[in-house]
């Protein structure tokens, strides 16, 4: 029981954590919001780690196979593919996420802003696209639809940020 509460907790503050910053990021025109951004990614980041160790510690029995096989029963269950490649997504994610919000906590705030809008969509593309199949594809009842809704705001939050990223580089350019 506490280990459920556990695991499922820290997934909820990774996704919240997320999407509030997201939203921050999207808003925010003159970047008055980016230090709570980066603290809302690292607070989701932190968030991630410590889900990853509880699915391990109450679920997997700190065991890859194991966690690979469960990985494929679900995948199975879903789509009809006994398949536990998604674990080694989990992993990439896990992995680029603490290099990303590294890298901002490295390089400073104007350094993050300045990627690619290229590396950008499709680094919080992955992360939606993740964030929608954890919720809506694997899951059921409540957590499908605050999923949806979780997702839907997020996409909308980041078409807004691009809007605004090629409005503004449209602009610095008629200067």
């Amino acid at each position: 029981m506490r280990g459920e509460f556990l695991t499922r907790v820290t997934i909820w503050i990774t996704f919240i954590g997320y999407t509030a910053g997201s939203v921050l990021f999207a808003i925010s025109h003159r970047r008055r919001f980016d230090s709570a951004v980066r603290i809302a990614w690292t607070i989701a980041v932190v968030g991630l780690i410590a889900h990853f160790i509880c699915a391990f510690q109450y679920y997997h029995f700190w065991s890859h196979s194991h966690a690979y096989i469960e990985t494929a029963r679900q995948t199975d269950e879903v789509f009809r593919v006994n398949w536990g490649g998604g674990l080694f997504i989990n992993y990439a994610l896990l992995a680029l996420w603490i290099v990303d919000v590294g890298w901002w906590w490295k390089s400073g705030l104007e350094s993050y802003r300045q990627r690619s809008r290229a590396l950008v969509m499709a680094w919080h593309g992955f992360l939606i696209f993740i964030i929608f199949n954890a919720t809506v594809v694997f899951k059921t009842g409540l957590v499908r639809w605050l999923g949806l809704l979780m997702t839907v705001l997020l996409s909308v939050a980041w078409s807004q940020a691009f809007r605004q990223r090629r409005t503004s580089s449209v602009t610095l350019a008629k200067s």
